[in-house]
């Protein structure tokens, strides 16, 4: 225990609220002051205060984790899902350029191809990539530079003739066959359910749920998020009690899953914030896929706290550029159990004409 907790454990209740209200002030004045510009802001976060030193270890050693997983090639490729989806993009430009993504599509044959010597099997997202890249040569006009890697991707592609994962028109999509109220009532269902039944989660039911969920939009399609789940009672309340906010209800929580963004996905630290962006929209889609498979949730808040960033990630087994992005609760509800009537916002309130 720290010299200042031990000074604090005995104080009284009057002098812990008084010495509160100081520091709180007093950082307020320090805020006041650093706010004045970025620079300042950056003095103020290094020396008064450590509330981002994580986050900044955390992007850093997410590029170098980038960097070393183009020499070090897996089953999937953050690299090499960028630049596929890149050049699909280009395939469906109106007007299609004659000529373009010159500038990386070198360093997408090179990464296809590493990708493809160091794994085992053809998996799907090599073949996304192999017909993309060949659509890709197909449709542009020849350069000396494009002639030189189409010569390279030439040795290594493979036929595939039918069943191509490449672009396709909108009118390809399958009939939607849910009507606006029909969602709506899924949504209405969908709440936050605290109680549920004494009653295991089929570890086949998680995993539909996580296949809608991954068609869930990503930004590049790099999908940089995991659902790391607890299917077992007493290890679900133990990584839901590690957020704050659970105390009441943790202890009847049959499954918890912990939606983690991994920022190795990035080389950049104008990405940094994608993480919560794409796991969040996956994590609604996992919600309404459970509720329809007659399974609730309650979305857990996950604080920003050194403390519990260091309990969770350790429970986990998470790599340091590996961030919470929140957990979720998962079971049968109980019929018995309340759900809080949340009134939410109108549109009007929500919606700002510009």
């Amino acid at each position: 225990m720290s010299l200042i907790k031990k000074i604090a454990n005995k104080l009284s209740p009057n002098m812990k609220s008084k010495a509160r209200d100081a520091y709180y002030n007093t950082d307020l004045v320090l805020a006041s002051f650093f706010s004045r510009s970025g620079f300042l802001a950056s003095i103020y976060y290094c020396f008064f205060s450590s509330k981002f030193h994580r986050e900044h270890r955390a992007v850093l050693l997410g590029r170098i984790k980038y960097n070393h997983a183009l020499r070090n090639k897996g089953e999937t490729n953050a690299l090499l899902r960028r630049n596929i989806h890149r050049l699909e993009k280009g395939l469906i430009m109106r007007p299609r350029r004659k000529v373009f993504a010159e500038n990386y599509i070198g360093e997408t044959v090179s990464c296809y191809a590493n990708n493809l010597k160091n794994c085992s099997n053809f998996s799907a997202e090599h073949k996304w990539a192999n017909d993309v890249l060949t659509d890709y040569f197909s449709a542009v006009d020849t350069t000396p530079r494009l002639a030189a890697v189409e010569s390279i991707f030439s040795e290594i592609r493979k036929e595939s003739n039918t069943n191509r994962y490449v672009p396709y028109s909108h009118d390809k999509l399958p009939e939607c066959p849910v009507d606006y109220n029909q969602l709506l009532t899924l949504f209405k269902r969908r709440r936050s359910v605290r109680w549920f039944l004494d009653k295991s989660v089929s570890e086949d039911l998680i995993e539909q749920a996580v296949r809608a969920a991954s068609l869930a939009p990503s930004a590049c399609n790099r999908q940089p998020f995991n659902f790391h789940v607890a299917n077992t009672p007493s290890r679900a309340v133990e990584i839901a009690s590690c957020a704050m906010g659970t105390s009441g209800f943790s202890r009847n929580i049959p499954c918890t899953i912990a939606i983690v963004g991994d920022l190795s996905a990035y080389p950049a630290e104008r990405d940094r914030h994608v993480i919560y962006i794409d796991g969040s929209l996956a994590a609604m889609q996992l919600m309404l896929a459970l509720e329809t498979l007659g399974l609730s949730t309650c979305p857990i808040n996950w604080p920003d706290i050194e403390e519990r960033e260091r309990m969770l990630s350790d429970k986990l087994s998470l790599s340091y550029s590996e961030r919470p992005i929140m957990l979720l609760a998962v079971g049968y509800p109980d019929p018995d159990g309340g759900i809080p009537y949340s009134q939410k916002k109108t549109e009007q309130e929500f919606i700002k004409i510009i």
